[in-house]
């Protein structure tokens, strides 16, 4: 088989695929209308992010047998046309769940303490403890909407705190010992913490607006760590200011664009000025999945995938 790589991976990519007898080649940098072009030489594609695959890239594919996104999500792939053309899918969210919930952790825990706002303040010449009081995680209701290999690995994350863990799954039958599967009813009656676990969906784009929001009895602190279109930025920033809303950690912003890798080659919208001047607010660029290690998982798992498949 001949396979294109249209990102840089970690090694291990290219060498164990070499090791099995594949043909890889590799195109990082020329426009999507080459890669249609030649795509029909092909069987086999990896990706990450750098372009949608939709149906006329596929129309092209005649020889296509799969495509392996080294990431989380299908999102940028055309997955009802694809599968109905014969291509097999593959993507690698076993490869950096532990990354998501260990960051996922981070920004709850930084939050809580206030830590990135007392560090500028201490850089800055500042001493201000009362004003930096933090609160503790122990004896609150963590959230997790979305409960599969990211949930899971937050919730197993929270393990060592004396917390209980809710989820919200639209599959039934998903909670196990470290969360309990609620419905959306009692999950907004109980919780303290919301984390997002979702992939990007037709359900899940603009999921969590003004309406979302405001149906929670309590004031809740919000983490993005998913896909930054669940979140309506303007009505998350009403929240914040309104206090429904006590803080936020976002690894991902609705302002995102499809590749992932840019955010400021256009003017930002209001909503994001008042995010990244709010001391409530931490802010990732999108790497709670970009770890040393899950840059080597993600890559690992995509190979075991098409060595099972098609070895």
């Amino acid at each position: 088989m001949k396979i294109l790589h249209l990102d840089t991976n970690h090694p291990l990519l290219l060498n164990q695929l070499n090791d099995l007898g594949y043909t890889n080649h590799e195109d990082y940098t020329s426009p999507k209308a080459i890669i249609e072009a030649k795509i029909s030489e092909y069987d086999g594609v990896i990706i990450r992010s750098r372009f949608s695959i939709d149906k006329p890239f596929l129309d092209a594919a005649t020889r296509l047998k799969f495509i392996g996104r080294v990431g989380a999500g299908l999102e940028n792939i055309d997955c009802a046309y694809a599968e109905a053309k014969g291509v097999y899918l593959i993507s690698a969210p076993e490869g950096n769940r532990n990354a998501v919930g260990e960051h996922t952790l981070g920004m709850l825990l930084s939050l809580f303490n206030k830590l990135n706002k007392a560090d500028r303040e201490v850089r800055h010449g500042k001493w201000l403890r009362e004003q930096n009081r933090g609160i503790e995680l122990d004896g609150k209701t963590v959230g997790l909407i979305g409960y599969g290999n990211m949930g899971k690995a937050f919730a197993k994350k929270l393990r060592g705190f004396d917390v209980e863990v809710l989820c919200y799954d639209i599959k039934a039958a998903v909670g196990d010992t470290n969360a309990k599967q609620v419905t959306l009813e009692e999950f907004q009656e109980k919780v303290d913490v919301v984390s997002l676990h979702t992939p990007q969906t037709p359900l899940t784009l603009n999921m969590v607006n003004s309406k979302f929001i405001n149906a929670f009895k309590h004031p809740f602190w919000l983490l993005n760590t998913a896909r930054g279109k669940s979140v309506v930025t303007a009505d998350l920033v009403a929240a914040l200011q309104s206090g429904k809303i006590l803080g936020a950690g976002l690894d991902v912003l609705e302002y995102e664009k499809k590749s992932f890798e840019s955010l400021f080659s256009t003017e930002m919208p209001e909503a994001f000025t008042y995010l990244i001047k709010a001391e409530n607010v931490i802010l990732s660029p999108h790497v709670a999945g970009w770890t040393i290690e899950s840059n080597e998982k993600l890559a690992q798992t995509i190979v075991d995938k098409v060595k099972a498949k098609f070895s």
